[in-house]
């Protein structure tokens, strides 16, 4: 059921996007940003001339470097990939065979994210693959290592002043480095020696900037930035299950089959 077709009703909020972001329970004074909430990537890209369509996408979703000087600093073996799975224009992307996409990917996806924070954890839930995703905020420490890694790895958090920082590490990783997860449709890899952090700022009520930073030694010969903006979805009361598995019917029409 597309998205927009949804019979809703729509309470009107009047609280303005631009108000000041609210705050955690205030039981004290060091009360933090609250970040609950529906979320989705501000969508920014312009659409082609037939209309853009339901699950409109943003630039980083095909090159997570977009923007960046340069583009992405690839190892060689690296950007030797990339340049293939472009070429084949991402027929073996994990995510088009419902393998789930991995922390970056749930940033730039167009499916919505409802966060929901509680004292000493944030929880992230996703319409894509309805998964979800943890983040620690009660003091513990990351991991030296991880015993069971995952798509998300293992993340922990923790205040810079109204911006919460978030460290996460525990990749799931194939049998070599070529397997792990793509951070793009170009086939950005990333390797089980990845860290990736994440400072995430409620700017007002209606918008959040997503500063991400990864430091994969093996896949880039250097660390890099990007910022990442989301908006605040108000016309949705709710999130929809959105499933890939559930009568899939488009693998047997990727290209190269």
């Amino acid at each position: 059921m597309n998205r927009h077709s949804r019979s809703l009703i729509i309470i009107l909020l009047l609280v303005p996007l631009q108000a000041c972001a609210p705050k955690s329970p205030a039981s004290a004074s060091d009360a933090k940003p609250d970040l609950s909430g529906i979320w989705e990537m501000k969508k920014d890209r312009p659409c082609p001339p037939d209309g853009c369509t339901d699950n409109q996408v943003v630039d980083q979703f095909f090159d997570i470097g977009a923007g960046l000087s340069g583009g992405l600093p690839y190892q060689p073996w690296a950007k030797e990939l990339v340049q293939q799975r472009i070429a084949q224009k991402g027929k073996d992307d994990p995510s088009s065979r419902c393998i789930p996409g991995g922390l970056v990917k749930l940033h730039t996806n167009p499916f919505r994210r409802k966060f929901i924070q509680t004292p000493g954890l944030l929880v992230i839930l996703f319409e894509r693959d309805a998964t979800f995703r943890q983040i620690y905020t009660d003091g513990r420490p990351l991991p030296a290592e991880v015993d069971l890694p995952s798509f998300n790895g293992f993340s922990t958090g923790t205040w810079d002043g109204d911006t919460l920082v978030v460290q996460s590490v525990g990749f799931k990783q194939g049998d070599t480095e070529k397997d792990g997860a793509w951070l793009d449709r170009n086939g950005s890899p990333l390797t089980g020696a990845a860290k990736i952090t994440e400072r995430f700022h409620r700017v007002d009520h209606g918008n959040m900037e997503v500063m991400l930073t990864v430091d994969d030694p093996k896949a880039y010969t250097s660390p890099w930035t990007i910022k990442l903006n989301q908006v605040l979805v108000t016309d949705s009361p709710d999130l929809l299950d959105y499933n890939c598995t559930e009568n899939e019917q488009d693998a047997i029409h990727l290209a190269g089959k």
